[in-house]
């Protein structure tokens, strides 16, 4: 597939928006973080950003974007309707959390309810992305049992990752934070690796022989249905070259997984100080830059059988 760059920015700035959202919830929600005016005001402020920018980017994909509010009445069939009604929904529980964290200075009673609340909507909207992609049958690499997880898994890392950057850089430093962020990148890298090594060994889920009917011999494609290029083309004839993949998977294990694993040990003592708030935000930022490019990967790896009309084996 081609990998369109409004929608790898959308699908990263989302992910680790309700991430966040969901950490900054649960911490409400349980009551583990003090109701900090800082920790409110701009954790909830960098989440919302990343969300609301992601959204916006997303239409830049659309053929017609004035009409995009037009998805939301396809909520029974469709996931990406599905996700925007989830998107929507996400931020009556957010407002009523800004309103008592940041406002009311409290995070107990109703605004404890609310955190709780927007952390199950972000995890839904999160999996309402995933589906998206997941229940694409021509495309193997995505109608896989490692898609739906593996979105889950990136937010949360991303979205903790930041939780501990916002807590160090208002000055409410949690060696808890950071163990959470590094165990879960250590995750997500994991299941990055082993989402790999499954795609690797994937056939395309058809072939010319089966698309034809035809079951003797070798069909192969001698001439291309037609001369010029073409939506098709664009869009789903993408391929990346084994070598340039290579490297860009060894830049996402550095960049999304490694390094911010590096960064987040320092924040692991109680008395990190300002060392520790400064790795911890260059944890973020690598992380997000690296999944940005694993996200580049996604699309760009992604093979659909419409391309066996143009002799891709």
């Amino acid at each position: 597939m081609h990998p369109a760059y409004s929608v790898i920015f959308f699908t990263t700035a989302t992910g680790a928006g309700y991430g966040l959202l969901a950490a900054l919830g649960l911490i409400a929600g349980f009551g583990v973080a003090p109701a900090d005016f800082w920790l409110g005001l701009v954790g909830l402020v960098l989440a919302l950003g990343l969300i609301s920018t992601g959204l916006l980017s997303s239409t830049g994909h659309l053929g017609r974007p004035e009409r995009a509010w037009r998805a939301f009445s396809q909520w029974r069939s469709s996931w990406l309707s599905r996700e925007g009604v989830a998107a929507v929904a996400t931020f009556l529980p957010a407002v009523l959390l800004g309103l008592g964290w940041v406002v009311l200075g409290r995070t107990d009673g109703w605004v404890a309810l609310s955190g709780i609340a927007v952390a199950l909507c972000a995890a839904l909207t999160v999996c309402c992305t995933a589906m998206i992609y997941a229940s694409l049958k021509p495309i193997a690499q995505w109608h896989s049992p490692f898609t739906l997880p593996g979105y889950l898994v990136y937010a949360a890392a991303s979205g903790t990752t930041l939780l501990a950057a916002v807590l160090a850089a208002t000055g409410q430093p949690a060696p808890i934070a950071n163990l959470a962020a590094l165990v879960l990148t250590l995750l997500a890298g994991a299941w990055k690796i082993a989402t790999w090594r499954h795609d690797d060994r994937l056939a395309m889920p058809a072939t010319i022989n089966s698309a034809t009917g035809l079951a003797g011999g070798t069909v192969r494609s001698i001439e291309w249905p037609h001369t010029e290029e073409n939506y098709l083309l664009k869009e789903m004839g993408y391929r990346v070259a084994r070598k340039h993949r290579d490297r860009l998977r060894a830049l996402v294990l550095f960049a999304a997984f490694a390094l911010p694993t590096l960064l987040l040990l320092p924040g692991l003592a109680a008395e990190a100080g300002i060392i520790g708030a400064a790795c911890a935000v260059l944890a973020a930022l690598c992380q997000f830059l690296g999944l940005l490019v694993e996200r580049w990967l996604f699309f760009a790896e992604a093979k659909h059988t419409v391309t066996l009309y143009y002799g891709r084996a």
